[in-house]
């Protein structure tokens, strides 16, 4: 417990950020995300699948120039970059110490 004269508590958003009992690479994620991992890895996946639904409806159905070369592969690329940060964030969901 804190005392009435405990000075420990985080002033302002840099001790806000840095709170968290977190290290590394993990502080590059904000805090109120960092709590809910699982959950918005969720999301960046359905985000991701989206993202690749459109690369494919793009390549199907947009012709045979490089603009929709270009536009298939910028939604794939996007898609790509989704599903590893979710992958990321559920290995660092899986390796947090669970809360007692």
């Amino acid at each position: 417990m804190h005392a009435p004269n405990d000075n420990t508590a985080p002033k302002g958003l840099r001790g806000w950020w840095s709170s968290p009992p977190r290290s590394g690479m993990q502080r590059i994620i904000s805090p109120w995300e960092y709590h809910h991992l699982r959950a918005w890895a969720g999301v960046r996946i359905g985000s991701g699948t989206v993202l690749a639904g459109l690369g494919a409806v793009t390549l199907s159905f947009g012709g045979n120039d490089w603009k929709t070369y270009g536009w298939t592969l910028v939604f794939l690329a996007l898609a790509a970059a989704q599903f590893s940060f979710a992958y990321w964030e559920l290995i660092i969901a899986r390796s947090a110490s669970p809360l007692t």
